[in-house]
């Protein structure tokens, strides 16, 4: 079973991924996880150690999740349009209100380099992955070709969970891939 923290942090990612920002509150996370009131407050005295708590809950659970699946081979660029096209359907579908609280929480520490640390982190490990996957498969400057790729991967995780959750993915991600090879 999960610890108080823990619950007061999925809870909180809950929120924001469905309500934003502004709905992370203490109470609304005591009653959202189920929790005696104040417990929240007795784990996270401020707003903003709750903010940097579920910051760290998010990489921490997006980490032991990247973790425990098992990579398909990307040894062409079909497998490579295959896995980043299946990445964005589970981020913004199953996955929708998580990358909404990943966007909002992006958002409320824009200013704070070291609040986002841990979701930079898990930026960088993702854009060495594909850089390498680009350099594997063919790409003549990887390291360029991975902003690109990634600036539309981003657009269209953004627009999926924003705007029309049923927009193509393949297309946009075989285009970007393609201009990535070219």
């Amino acid at each position: 079973m999960a610890s108080t923290r823990d619950r007061a942090l999925d809870a909180a990612l809950e929120l924001v991924g469905e309500q934003g920002i502004r709905a992370l509150t203490h109470a609304r996370v005591d009653e959202r996880a189920g929790l005696p009131k104040g417990s929240t407050s007795n784990w996270f005295r401020t707003r903003d150690a709750l903010v940097a708590g579920a910051v760290a809950r998010l990489a921490e659970t997006e980490r032991a999740e990247f973790a425990a699946t098992e990579a398909p081979p990307v040894e062409t660029p079909e497998q490579l349009i295959e896995a980043l096209s299946s990445m964005i359907a589970f981020q913004t579908g199953p996955r929708a209100s998580r990358t909404r609280a990943r966007y909002a929480l992006f958002l409320e520490g824009a200013g704070d380099p070291d609040l986002l640390e841990p979701l930079l982190a898990q930026r960088r490990i993702f854009v060495e992955w594909t850089t390498a996957l680009l350099a594997r498969i063919g790409a003549r400057s990887p390291d360029e070709a991975v902003r690109a790729l990634m600036a539309a991967g981003d657009g269209l995780v953004l627009h999926r969970v924003t705007v029309d959750p049923a927009a193509e993915i393949r297309p946009v991600i075989e285009r970007a891939v393609r201009a990535a090879l070219d």
